[in-house]
């Protein structure tokens, strides 16, 4: 795909996906950094760093609709990593109004192509992994790998978003020129009853639970989410504290033994998801 084929309509309208050049693009950028992340957000990224990252590399697009609005906008960052070409993408944001229409998706396929024609190989940014809503965009969608856990990745944050929940993520890892790989989307909740949750209700591994598992590793187990850790943080803050917690012990003893995301299944009768997690050939079961 190049950057023609991704400047088109997407559902709900025409769109037209290209670099921010104007003033007035640039701050139609920064106004939709602060009405996502929060007016408080320090960590806007200004006119002129959305300039010049585009001067040596990098990219910084924007969807716009018909009337000019911009419907949502994508920023990453050129670099080397063990001697390769790397893209870092730093944000991607949607409208709200926007949402559910594609936008997000279209801008990651932008991006992908710019990257590569820079010279990338491989595109990594991060996310929280307690948010279904960017899990199956990742997985299930894109086909990334998970690069790395972190806790308290960005420290402190004032933004809305993160308020009571930390700042952990996943680092992943899309290589720019293979992304025909399986996905664990066509998955259903029927198909995986059988695999143990690791962190069911969000309780944590119990010490007993953690010795079972070491002594006899399972080919598959989950990470258990709720499908709206925002409202979950909104209207029970300790219940979202301890699915941190629960998910942040059973990401890294799962990552710690091999075991790697083969996908995201939701449940939303139920309101949760699960994380699949396989090691060695279960993966084919993707």
């Amino acid at each position: 795909m190049n950057l023609a084929d991704v400047a088109a309509s997407v559902r709900g309208g025409p769109l037209e996906i290209h670099p921010l050049g104007t003033s007035a693009e640039l701050q139609q950028c920064v106004e939709l950094q602060r009405a996502t992340w929060g007016a408080d957000y320090d960590d806007i990224v200004p006119p002129s760093v959305l300039t010049v990252a585009q001067k040596i590399g990098g990219v910084a697009a924007g969807a716009f609709e018909a009337d000019g609005r911009m419907a949502g906008f994508v920023f990453g960052m050129a670099g080397v990593r063990d001697g390769r070409v790397i893209h870092w993408s730093d944000m991607l944001a949607v409208r709200e109004d926007a949402r559910d229409r594609g936008i997000g998706k279209r801008l990651k396929a932008y991006q992908r192509a710019a990257a590569k024609a820079s010279g990338a190989t491989t595109m990594f940014w991060t996310y929280d992994p307690l948010v279904a809503r960017n899990a199956h965009l990742n997985f299930n969608q894109l086909g990334v790998t998970v690069d790395e856990y972190v806790e308290d990745m960005y420290g402190a944050s004032a933004s809305d978003l993160h308020r009571g929940l930390g700042t952990d993520r996943f680092i992943v890892a899309w290589p720019l020129d293979d992304v025909s790989r399986s996905k664990a989307g066509g998955v259903r909740p029927a198909d995986v009853t059988d695999v143990p949750v690791l962190n069911e209700a969000a309780r944590l591994m119990s010490a007993e639970l953690v010795a079972r598992a070491d002594a006899s590793l399972p080919t598959a187990v989950r990470v258990e989410i709720p499908l709206d850790i925002v409202r979950v943080r909104d209207s029970t803050p300790d219940e979202a504290v301890r699915w941190r917690a629960s998910t942040r012990q059973a990401f890294q003893w799962a990552l710690g033994r091999g075991f790697v995301v083969a996908g995201f299944i939701t449940d939303p009768p139920g309101g949760r998801g699960w994380y699949l997690m396989t090691r060695g050939d279960a993966g084919a079961a993707r």
